[in-house]
């Protein structure tokens, strides 16, 4: 392996020379991945990943989670051998240059309507030649270290993934000319909000959305690309969805609901034994 396809210190991040996380899901093999919400510290990196998790995500749409506390977390992961990304809000480029600049590896760009949209994503994350990312010397990516500015770039490119996720009809009808984007290395979709968009909210076995799963993963099968059902918990359902194809990406929880469920689980625990 040359040393354009290493990153010193980080040598198992890149496999044939790009992300981990695309080599294992092109191989089928599972990518376990944790959504963050309620963690202020490293601490959830650290269970995570003594728990098996490749990935851990930080929702920044849906929490008060402050830009330097989740580029912390990110920071850490990747000390910890695991692919941090994270879910920008209102795909606001400035805070997606500041997490990536601080640790993130990745991006989830929220409700991606049209190439145009992906493609404007696709700029804010790669470093140029391939987007217009701000130059910056010192990125936890590279333990810190100045790189030659070429090898930089390039190695910056590869290690960063780019998620768009569709939420609504206008994006499924637009799903294969999104795929098509240069630079996209993944198309999810988000079932709540989708359901919500056709009025079914949570209906997933509805066939407007399996229509809509399946128009996905034929449009980025066409382009060598991995089409990600997000946001079904119905594990049975999401096997189906893996065996027509999907990419084979599991969110095992997010923490607030995980510490949710497991209170609850505890007062149930004390209601039964207090008779």
């Amino acid at each position: 392996m040359s040393t354009a396809e290493v990153i010193p210190g980080r040598e198992w991040l890149l496999v044939n020379g790009r992300n981990v996380i695309l080599d294992r899901l092109d191989r089928r093999q599972p990518v376990l991945t944790v959504g963050v919400r309620a963690a202020r510290t490293v601490d959830i990196a650290k269970t995570a990943q003594l728990t098996g998790h490749h990935m851990l995500w930080i929702d920044l749409e849906h929490s008060t989670i402050p830009i330097d506390t989740a580029a912390q977390i990110c920071s850490a992961c990747l000390d910890l051998g695991m692919v941090p990304y994270f879910r920008p809000p209102e795909r606001d480029y400035g805070v997606i240059g500041r997490m990536l600049d601080g640790g993130a590896l990745g991006v989830m760009a929220a409700r991606v309507e049209t190439p145009e949209e992906a493609a404007e994503i696709v700029a804010a994350c790669r470093f140029p030649p391939h987007g217009r990312r701000s130059q910056i010397v010192g990125l936890p990516l590279f333990n810190m270290r100045r790189m030659p500015a070429a090898q930089h770039n390039d190695l910056a490119n590869r290690a960063t993934l780019v998620k768009v996720l569709i939420e609504t009809e206008r994006g499924i009808r637009n799903v294969e000319r999104i795929a098509a984007v240069p630079g996209v290395d993944l198309v999810g979709i988000g079932s709540n909000d989708f359901t919500a968009e056709l009025g079914i909210l949570g209906d997933y076995r509805h066939e407007k959305v399996r229509a809509a799963y399946l128009s996905g993963i034929a449009a980025c099968k066409k382009h060598g690309k991995h089409f990600i059902v997000g946001g079904v918990a119905d594990l049975k359902y999401q096997r189906e969805m893996w065996d027509a194809g999907a990419g084979l990406m599991i969110q095992s929880a997010i923490d607030s609901e995980l510490m949710r469920d497991a209170l609850q689980d505890k007062v149930s625990a004390i209601a039964a034994a207090l008779g």
